[in-house]
């Protein structure tokens, strides 16, 4: 079970609730929550089933403590409790085993902290008022920021020309560097690779939202998302082949809305097609990132798709990337004083290529932008998503950018040729 506090979808629920399963534990519960000012409505005799019980018909509690005694296998039986918990409660059990793994166990599925039996007062006190510190920094933090959800659209002009690897890369960087919480959207249904990039299983909850989007919502989402570290969030999906795309984009635009609730940021990879078919994809994107080569045919393509975005999308802001450019040139490469005449705009970001450090990022299931930390390469990388803030109109954007002078003069390294020997 995974809970965390979420203040973007918790209202006014109450502050502390228990399960307990002998009177003993129960009148030691009673008399903290007497000292902590909590009422006595929410201790109630019973377990881990009466908790999930109980919180199927009422509202989860701010803090909930809970005995897993009754539990013949606490860490299966505890997803009974994911079930109805809702996100933001934070939760404190207790039980009979005592046992570092155990404990662990526990904790990596989500809850807060657990206590042997038998706890004294102490113990337990000491235990929920660390959960409500917990508490009170998860708001204090969403205060804090208090800053508008940005949304980035990552599309290619054609196969193979890196846009998965800037779009993790992105959703990455905007966790780690601007502490957003961020959610990566892969919507290549049958073919994506964004939890590949990050060695990662894809699960089925992508192709779960789209079979009943009815049943989307931020619990669904709690459950559905395979996390890739404390900032960043995945969704993604290897449905079968012999299962079409949905006629519609019902699932995929509650999807969206569901992730402006939940996250700070939504990092969207947003193959051809599907922009094609909905267009009405990109309606609260911020920014949409064309990853384009020098090619002929990614040049034609370059021009249709920032044609297309300015007919369908007028308030997005279109950023060009070029993916792969090395010093002088490939064979069949259309300059770049052409390129930017033939799509009428200059390019707002070059990124050199580095083939062993993409080898490398592949191998180890990492962002290239995480393997390529102190390289031009990596550093176009973190410029590319200063431009991605900057261009979404946030204050506080140019402290990201300040980044962009030393990446403009890497990438104007990578444009000069090479000193003859």
């Amino acid at each position: 079970m995974t809970v965390h506090f979420n203040p973007r979808q918790a209202g006014v629920r109450d502050p502390f609730s228990a399960y307990m399963t002998d009177p003993v534990s129960l009148e030691i519960v009673r008399q903290v929550a007497t000292e902590m000012g909590w009422p006595h409505e929410r201790l109630h005799e019973g377990g881990l089933r009466s908790a999930a019980q109980g919180l199927a018909i009422t509202p989860s509690p701010s803090i909930l403590f809970v005995d897993l005694s009754d539990a013949a296998q606490p860490l299966t039986d505890i997803d009974a409790l994911a079930e109805v918990c809702e996100p933001g409660t934070i939760v404190v059990a207790c039980g009979p085993i005592n046992d570092v793994g155990f404990y662990r166990a526990l904790v990596g599925s989500g809850i807060h902290d657990y206590l042997p039996k038998p706890f004294d007062a102490d113990d337990l006190r000491g235990a929920l008022t660390e959960a409500q510190n917990a508490l009170a920094a998860a708001r204090g933090a969403e205060t804090q920021v208090a800053r508008p959800h940005l949304s980035v659209a990552i599309m290619g002009v054609r196969g193979g020309v890196g846009a998965t690897t800037v779009a993790t890369s992105i959703a990455w960087l905007l966790g780690q560097s601007t502490s957003r919480s961020t959610a990566l959207l892969d919507l290549d249904i049958h073919f994506g690779t964004g939890a590949l990039t990050l060695d990662l299983e894809p699960g089925r909850g992508l192709t779960d939202a789209i079979e009943n989007p009815g049943r989307i919502d931020g619990l669904f989402l709690e459950r559905a998302m395979v996390r890739a570290n404390q900032t960043l969030s995945v969704l993604s999906a290897e449905a079968p082949m012999s299962q079409p795309l949905p006629p519609d984009a019902t699932a995929f635009f509650q999807l969206q809305e569901e992730l402006r609730q939940s996250f700070d940021a939504t990092v969207v990879d947003l193959p051809r097609q599907m922009m094609v078919q909905h267009p009405s994809l990109l309606r609260d994107v911020n920014v949409a990132v064309v990853v384009t080569e020098l090619g002929l045919a990614a040049t034609r393509d370059t021009i249709r798709m920032l044609a297309w975005l300015k007919a369908n999308a007028p308030r997005v802001t279109a950023l060009v990337a070029v993916n792969r450019m090395v010093a002088g040139g490939q064979p069949g490469e259309i300059g770049r004083k052409d390129f930017e005449a033939s799509i009428e705009r200059p390019i707002d970001l070059v990124l050199p290529l580095d083939q062993k450090l993409s080898v490398q990022a592949a191998k180890l299931g990492k962002p290239l932008v995480e393997v390529a930390k102190g390289s031009k390469l990596g550093q176009a990388l973190n410029d590319l998503t200063a431009r991605v803030v900057s261009a979404s109109g946030e204050e506080g954007a140019v402290a990201a950018a300040k980044v962009s002078l030393l990446g403009r003069l890497n990438e104007l390294k990578t444009l000069l040729p090479k000193k003859a020997k």
